[in-house]
């Protein structure tokens, strides 16, 4: 009896270790390219037509913005713009309180100072950023706290995408790297360890530094030096701290770009500070300020839950905005889901492989999703070591079928036939 019911358990063992061999493993032509990951394609109804490994959860990285894009779309508004307001007191002191607007840089702080002109402001003396709308738990999930551009903390008033331009000359002198941003004392503290010749961007908080504080200074020292650029005089301190009840709002500053044009920058260019900071808008909008990540997770899950179902929600886990984070997960079939409901959208999308789609890279991920020429959606997640992700593309937009060898050489022979000819 012993014997038979040993017996019985490695039949069941063997079953079901087998099934999950098979589960993890795709068929042909797709066994060479899939080590570990899936793939999916779905019609214009959203029906899934052909697919592997379909419910298994991988790593997203930065395909993870496309819910991003669609819970804040939805919840936001394609209209929606980040405002940042400015007070004045007694003192002649400017408070800069901010809301998480991505699109602080130099060209718009000057369109403010001209508005903050025309409105009477004549003198700026202490510069105060006010920090109190965000309440972060903890800094953007899945920073390595380098000094790239990519790990750039976010928060309520950050300009210049929290990160510096430098130029370094050969003869040691320290110069701005971009002509919109004047000399800042912050580039050339930063400068102190870069080699002479070079030109770069520093992301503003490295290490474990107070990012707050940080963006602060960085922020108050462009407002300065554009204060007096735009022939504002006043001198004073740069400081951290809230607008007092009696300071005087003077300016309500809406974003030169709504959120549709935002979306499409950080799907195109896959910016992690423009997609986090949506992200924080998307729960502070909706359970009310200051932002905090919990809120935007609950925010975001919400949305997803209510355009595509509690089980496809919950399939997408995400920690941040902008799948930077390594505990980010989806499956094949959340991502198809996500697809059908972003399709009106599909047109935000940059080309890979000749269609609209939004990639996904970090070391050992890498993953597309998008729209086949024939409209259909499709996602590929691998994350695995070899990067396959174009040959599979290729498979998917041919029907699986890899192309003819001879249509590859004619393509060659017409080729070298044009280059001979122009050549002559």
């Amino acid at each position: 009896m012993r014997s038979n019911t040993i017996s019985l358990f490695l039949v069941l063992l063997f079953l079901a270790v087998g099934q999950t061999v098979l589960a993890s493993v795709c068929a042909p032509p797709y066994t060479g390219l899939i080590q570990n990951g899936a793939y999916g394609i779905s019609d214009l109804q959203g029906n899934i037509v052909e697919g592997c490994n379909l419910d298994i959860p991988y790593i997203p990285a930065s395909i993870l913005k496309v819910p991003t894009a669609l819970a804040a779309l939805s919840v936001l508004g394609p209209e929606y713009r980040f405002k940042t307001r400015f007070y004045t007191d007694a003192h002649e002191s400017l408070y800069v309180q901010g809301f998480g607007d991505p699109m602080l840089t130099s060209e718009e702080i000057r369109g403010i100072f001209s508005e903050l002109k025309r409105r009477g402001l004549r003198q700026v003396n202490t510069i105060y950023i006010d920090a109190a709308k965000f309440a972060l738990e903890y800094q953007s999930p899945g920073s390595e706290f380098s000094d790239n551009p990519y790990d750039a903390p976010v928060g309520p008033t950050a300009v210049n995408f929290n990160s510096v331009p430098i130029r370094v000359m050969k003869t040691g002198l320290v110069f701005s790297g971009e002509e919109s941003t004047p000399v800042l004392p912050i580039m050339t503290e930063f400068a102190k360890n870069l080699p002479f010749g070079s030109w770069t961007r520093i992301n503003i908080c490295r290490g474990n530094c107070k990012a707050n504080h940080e963006m602060a200074r960085y922020t108050a020292q462009l407002f300065r030096a554009l204060q007096q650029e735009a022939g504002i005089p006043g001198q004073g301190h740069l400081s951290l701290k809230q607008v007092p009840p009696d300071a005087r709002l003077l300016y309500e500053h809406r974003s030169s770009k709504n959120l549709q044009e935002l979306t499409a920058s950080f799907l195109k260019f896959s910016s992690n500070f423009i997609s986090n900071l949506v992200y924080l808008a998307v729960g502070a909008e909706k359970f009310g300020w200051p932002a905090t990540w919990g809120k935007a997770d609950r925010a975001v899950h919400q949305e997803l839950e209510r355009q595509l179902g509690a089980k496809t929600a919950a399939a997408i886990v995400h920690r941040d905005g902008s799948g930077l984070y390594r505990g980010d997960k989806v499956t094949a079939q959340a991502m198809l889901e996500v697809l059908r409901a972003f399709r009106p959208y599909a047109g935000l999308l940059r080309k890979h492989g000749g269609v609209p789609s939004k990639s996904g890279t970090m070391k050992g991920i890498y993953n597309y999703v998008g729209y086949l020429d024939d409209g259909r959606a499709y996602v590929i997640l691998l994350n695995q070591t070899a990067n396959k992700r174009g040959e599979v593309l290729e498979l998917l937009k041919n029907g699986g079928r890899t192309k003819p060898v001879v249509r590859k050489k004619a393509a060659k022979r017409m080729f070298i036939g044009k280059k001979k000819k122009k050549q002559r």
